[in-house]
């Protein structure tokens, strides 16, 4: 029995998880639900730099994640996101992630880079939207040739 066969299924769940994750902790910090902002119960106030759209990314890309839609672009932003949050957040109180905090943010952001280089799996909206195009567009002309008969 080849493995090869759970690859999509695999990916997709684990693309899932991590958007569902994402979109925990952007509701957290967002509507103050979860234990809140950083475990205070609370939210961050509305339209505060860089906290309030921070959240606002983690719960859009978060939830296009969970469900595989705009998959990739969303991945990007979100991994885009956790980056910054690293270098500008962690980093400054020390070189490694495990001395400053920033695992979280570290992982989060390589989890998301593999979700944008491998795609959502077979178990995302992107791939019915895809399989749907393709069933309503019918098959593809054969290429004409230039080379004269």
């Amino acid at each position: 029995m080849s493995l090869d066969r759970l690859n999509g299924p695999a990916l997709s769940l684990y693309r899932m998880v991590v958007g569902l994750l994402f979109l925990c902790h952007g509701l957290s910090s967002l509507l103050g639900v979860l234990g809140g902002n950083r475990g205070t119960g609370h939210a961050v106030p509305a339209g505060q730099w860089p906290g309030w759209w921070a959240a606002l990314i983690q719960a859009v890309c978060g939830a296009l994640v969970l469900v595989g839609l705009l998959t990739r672009p969303a991945a990007l932003l979100a991994s885009g996101s956790m980056a910054y949050a690293y270098f500008t957040v962690h980093q400054p109180e020390g070189l490694l992630p495990i001395r400053n905090g920033g695992e979280p943010a570290v992982l989060f952001c390589w989890a998301f880079v593999l979700i944008a280089v491998l795609g959502p799996g077979s178990w995302a909206l992107d791939a019915v939207l895809r399989r749907s195009r393709t069933a309503t567009a019918g098959p593809r002309p054969a290429p004409r040739s230039s080379v004269p008969a």
